[in-house]
């Protein structure tokens, strides 16, 4: 594949003075929402059994139960353990803007962005979609592949591989931009990127 022609990046997104704390911080909020936080364990008010005071109060010689399902006992509940959260973290829109033109700056200073008129496969091959990548010297590198539209043909050609991962430009966020080693992307998508963080 070789260069027809250039194209201008616009400077309000792919040339700006990168801020890195902004970007750490919305690396954070990406890694912190994909966070499930469905763990649970149940407490003594939840496992079975353990209605009856065990002994007497007094004269025993034992030590004082008030239930058979404390913590301390052998099939009690668990004390002070996790329960379902939400580990998502909110950030400014600002902010969010501020880390996405960060990060598609850096991969714009380190030429890591690629700019193609459309990207399509005649067929939904895994072969065509990996022949296209090659022609870029891209197969053995982890790519994004951002598409104003995403045929059923791209959709299914790349769906095999683990290095690909296909997005619309409204779908971009700044921890796949980072682990990217290369974004490959439609004329049509640069512009739609653009227009809406500027």
């Amino acid at each position: 594949m070789e260069r027809v022609n250039d194209i201008k990046l616009s400077k309000e997104v792919f040339d700006i003075t990168p801020n890195d704390n902004v970007l750490r911080d919305a690396i954070n909020v990406c890694m912190c929402g994909l966070r499930q936080g469905t763990y649970k364990v149940k407490n003594r008010s939840e496992v079975s059994g353990g209605g009856r005071k065990p002994w007497r109060q007094k004269g025993t010689g034992r030590a004082r139960q008030g239930s058979i399902r404390a913590p301390q006992w052998r099939g009690g509940g668990v004390a002070l353990g996790p329960v379902p959260r939400d580990y998502s973290i909110k950030m400014n829109r600002k902010e969010r803007k501020l880390a996405l033109k960060s990060a598609l700056t850096y991969k714009a200073k380190a030429n890591e962005i690629i700019v193609v008129d459309k990207i399509d496969v005649n067929v939904p091959k895994t072969k065509e979609m990996l022949a296209l990548l090659e022609s870029f010297d891209l197969h053995d590198k982890k790519v994004i592949i951002i598409s104003e539209e995403l045929t059923e043909n791209v959709i299914l050609a790349s769906r095999n591989l683990q290095n690909v991962l296909i997005m619309e430009p409204n779908e971009i966020n700044v921890l796949d931009i980072v682990n990217a080693d290369y974004l490959l992307a439609s004329v049509n998508a640069i512009k739609e990127i653009e227009e809406a963080l500027k």
